[in-house]
């Protein structure tokens, strides 16, 4: 039996691995190739060293698009990670310690499914229904609410609150996925645990901070890391929900836009190549520092 082991193994693999090679691994070799080259997109690829890094080192707008992401990628997940928790552990073990079991809220349930309807909407749907909400006139559902008088507020067309729109949207859209993943995170949790700190006087408070973090902490840093990911994507957002695709004036672009408008809107297929091994690699710095500053000892339950 043993001596077949690695046969079957290899026979499950190889087709995966095949396949993510082809589609996963060769994209990438490729757009690092591209990345050194002027190429439009079209016609024969002309190779041009480091000029698009060059490039993009002096392009003002590729320095406010990092510099929006890094907005995302320190309040998105900071924001949503501890609205995420506070829901959870509400859905979970706010509701008290009645009859020797430890409850959730009332109507717990019903909520867990309000709270991950957002995950059902595509982005694009999420992002035209706001695009409605922060309307710049009356038609607009915050500008609707204020009285005649008042002059509307242009949300998505002021470069002051633009990126703060965008981050709201995020937010809403993602939280209800981590109450959900962290629901079921706390559900593994034994109750005799909430339930012998609750018998020796632990208020809500400690056991939230001293036995449902502690115990949840590697649910916390994988949805830290898919949350940092997610800002620094935040593509169809900005593509459909801002004013002229990243305006006004640039302050709400982001790299995956950059990409976007250089690959397909300005052919220029190699500079876009080039903000692509840029995010790449951000991407790719941001989850291994995330993992190793975030690491510590288990804890178990």
């Amino acid at each position: 039996m043993r001596r077949g082991k690695y046969p079957f193994i290899i026979g499950f693999l190889i087709v995966p691995v095949a396949l993510y090679c082809t589609f996963v691994v060769a994209a990438y070799i490729q757009t690092f190739q591209l990345s050194l080259s002027n190429w439009s997109g079209l016609g024969p690829i002309e190779y041009v060293g480091f000029d698009n890094f060059t490039k993009l080192w002096h392009d003002e707008l590729f320095w406010k698009s990092i510099r929006h992401n890094l907005f995302l990628l320190i309040l998105l997940p900071i924001v949503t990670i501890i609205l995420a928790l506070v829901f959870a552990f509400l859905l979970n073990v706010g509701g008290g310690h009645k009859g020797g079991t430890t409850r959730g809220v009332w109507g717990s349930k019903i909520y867990r499914v309000i709270f991950f309807f957002p995950q059902l909407l595509a982005l694009a749907i999420v992002a035209v229904i706001f695009g409605r909400v922060f309307g710049p006139d009356k038609s607009g559902m915050l500008n609707g609410l204020f009285p005649a008088d008042w002059k509307p507020w242009l949300f998505l067309a002021d470069e002051r609150y633009a990126m703060l729109c965008i981050l709201i949207v995020l937010i809403w859209q993602a939280v209800g996925f981590y109450v959900v993943l962290f629901s079921a995170g706390m559900g593994s949790i034994p109750a005799e645990i909430y339930e012998a700190a609750a018998l020796d006087g632990a208020t809500r408070i400690t056991l939230f901070f001293r036995i449902t973090i502690p115990l949840l902490w590697n649910t916390v840093q994988v949805a830290w890391v898919y949350l940092g990911i997610a800002a620094f994507d935040a593509f169809a957002l900005v593509n459909i929900m801002t004013v002229d695709r990243g305006g006004p004036n640039g302050a709400s672009s982001v790299l995956s836009l950059m990409i976007y408008r250089n690959a397909f809107e300005f052919s220029q297929a190699g500079y876009a190549s080039a903000l692509g091994v840029v995010l790449f690699f951000l991407t790719l710095t941001f989850a291994a520092l995330t993992l190793r500053v975030t690491r510590r000892d288990s804890v178990e339950a």
